[in-house]
């Protein structure tokens, strides 16, 4: 990104657009500028904001929306439109939640800061500074695509705040959530996912061999090298280190537990399954989704419907993300410890009871095919193991919710967080490509992780339990 210069046609621009507005039709402009540069454009285009939103009638109309819940839509529907992988989309989650909830707390302080020590003005909107630190971040990760949708929406979502808030907190606050997000961004940019390592094939060199034997290697259709590698050696945001929850070994492959999962695999994650029903098959379908995304989903339907504050919400969703994205680190801590063979590898090298079965398919090749990294553990389980956890915490075991799918048409519904866990087992199964041992133990790993997190990281201020050592 360039240093953003404040030019007389850019002023101009603003004031057509505004002379164009009707009503709380108020469009505001400020450049996203670089961390390291550009303070005194900044505060130009913040001294405009305040000198526009004064000039502007403030329109009566209902109170704006929560700009947390409004800007994790936005963050989905931004993901899904990128086409970012699962694995991803842990660290992007997360960064967007940190930055929104140390914006927010910044400016009235009611838990332990994540990063940034809470230092706002007093007159800070935490709305406008939400927006904000969500905006920058998206931007920063998707501008170049999605850079004109994402300016239109954070105007708007500014604009909305006009007819209940100060234009001198507005500006306070963007400026706030502008250097929270600068700050969150700078941080993480050590964090070791860049840059991208070399190319990872597992024994795919000695395939055949005696010693390949249940190992990874690329699997069909595509063939494509071990899927981002490099997160297994992540800085976490709150473990200590990437191994701190390392499972043991996955099952032997001579024992009785491996031989039961992989038939049942092979019999009921068949491409061509006449044992799977057409619900089990549903399942399948409907779960080879964005699973960071569907658990933030489910949040936000849970949010709206106990009435969270906008605190709260910053709080939930920022807890809810930073433990998403240490859950998938510390998988891939173990997957790549381990590098354990798919069902599909095992199931036509005849490690499976019975004959070889060279053109066995697990039913995703239909739809997405086998992720391609190593099978132990499953990577949505310990995502969702990691979900339901803090989500229990918050919301309580029994507590129903519905979700809708990117993949597939409709909306599914559980009674019980532990419900929707038990489904995502049978789901990974029932789509060929994960053994029911390594949903289990991803599901324990993610708990672990979660736990962790939610015990060391933004505690109620007062409460000084994350300086406990474990």
């Amino acid at each position: 990104m360039s240093k953003t210069r404040i030019s007389a046609m850019v002023l101009l621009g603003v004031m057509r657009k505004i002379r164009k507005s009707a009503g709380s039709n108020l469009v505001l402009f400020l450049p996203h500028c670089k961390p390291s540069g550009g303070a005194a454009a900044r505060s130009t285009m913040l001294l405009l904001i305040v000198v526009l939103l004064a000039a502007s009638p403030l329109p009566v109309s209902a109170a704006a929306p929560d700009p947390v819940l409004e800007w994790i839509g936005v963050m989905n529907t931004t993901v899904l439109k990128a086409g970012t992988a699962p694995n991803v989309t842990g660290r992007v989650v997360a960064l967007v939640s940190a930055s929104v909830f140390d914006a927010v707390n910044g400016i009235e302080p009611r838990f332990h800061p994540l990063h940034v020590r809470p230092d706002a003005p007093r007159n800070a909107s935490q709305r406008a500074a939400a927006i904000q630190a969500a905006y920058v971040i998206l931007m920063n990760l998707y501008g170049a695509q999605q850079g004109g949708t994402l300016t239109s929406q954070h105007d708007a979502s500014l604009a909305a705040l006009a007819s209940t808030e100060k234009p001198e907190s507005i500006a306070a606050g963007v400026a706030w959530g502008q250097s929270v997000a600068d700050a969150i961004w700078t941080w993480r940019l050590a964090d070791g996912f860049a840059p991208t390592p070399p190319l990872f094939f597992g024994v795919q060199s000695i395939a055949g061999n005696p010693n390949s034997l249940g190992f990874w290697r690329p699997t069909p259709p595509a063939s494509a090298s071990g899927a981002t590698p490099q997160i297994a050696t992540m800085t976490p945001w709150v473990l200590t280190r990437p191994s701190q929850f390392r499972l043991p070994p996955a099952l032997a492959l001579n024992s009785s537990g491996y031989l039961a999962d992989l038939s049942e695999v092979q019999k009921m994650g068949s491409l061509s399954s006449a044992s799977r029903s057409s619900e089990q098959t549903e399942v399948a379908l409907f779960w080879a989704l964005n699973t960071p995304l569907a658990w933030n989903r489910i949040a936000a339907e849970l949010s709206a419907a106990r009435g969270l504050s906008l605190t709260e919400n910053a709080h939930l969703f920022a807890v809810l993300n930073v433990t998403l994205a240490d859950a998938i680190t510390a998988c891939w801590d173990s997957k790549y410890r381990y590098v354990f063979w798919r069902p599909v590898t095992a199931i036509r090298a005849g490690a499976a009871p019975g004959d070889p079965d060279a053109d066995w398919k697990p039913l995703l090749d239909s739809l997405t095919g086998t992720p391609a990294h190593p099978e132990y553990p499953s990577a949505h389980s310990t995502y969702s193991g990691a979900a339901a956890f803090i989500l229990v915490a918050a919301f309580g075991e029994k507590t129903a919710f519905s979700l809708t799918s990117e993949i597939r048409p409709g909306t599914r519904s559980y009674a019980s967080f532990s419900e929707a866990i038990a489904e995502i087992a049978d789901a990974r199964v029932f789509g060929g490509i994960h053994l029911r041992s390594s949903c289990a133990k991803g599901n324990s790993l993610g708990r672990a992780v979660a736990d962790y997190v939610s015990r060391h990281a933004m505690r109620p201020r007062g409460d000084d339990r994350d300086d406990e050592e474990d």
